[in-house]
């Protein structure tokens, strides 16, 4: 049975950019958070795994937006028994699980320090935040931009 546990948890890096957009004051923006996760083990300690997982939002010519958002945490875990490749799909649940709340709350923060109406990601289920973690009895996670705040 696979054993794990948080060795350490950084945020690598936050960012918060004004984009300077001209809008009616009843404009609404269509906000659409973009994650990313990466799994990595290390060289020398196999049994350590690294943990990147990155929300961000970004103003395009296509699909503007009041600002950008670069929320990339970094953690540490210290893994043993995992042999198998549902293993490795287990761990990468419950990482992105053990990650994600600190995510939510570096965007929301990130939002109310710029003196905007804080952003609050969805509590969200590891298993639906990425498709390759959905098993084919897992429920698909979409995300409504009207009720993300």
């Amino acid at each position: 049975m696979i054993q794990y546990s948080m060795k350490a948890l950084t945020a690598d890096e936050l960012s918060f950019k004004v984009n300077p957009i001209k809008a009616t004051p009843n404009t609404k923006f269509e906000i659409k958070p973009m994650f990313s996760r990466q799994i990595r083990q290390a060289n020398e300690n196999p049994k350590i795994n690294i943990v990147m997982l990155e929300c961000k939002i970004e103003s395009t010519e296509d699909s503007p937006k009041p600002f950008n958002i670069l929320a990339r945490f970094v953690g540490v875990f210290e893994v043993e028994n995992m042999t198998t490749n549902e293993d490795r799909r287990t761990f990468a649940i419950n990482a992105t699980e053990t990650i994600f709340p600190y995510l939510r709350a570096a965007v929301a923060n990130l939002t109310a320090d710029a003196l905007i109406n804080p952003l609050t990601l969805p509590v969200v289920p590891g298993a639906t935040l990425f498709p390759d973690d959905r098993g084919p009895s897992q429920y698909t996670f979409n995300v409504d931009p009207k009720v993300l705040n």
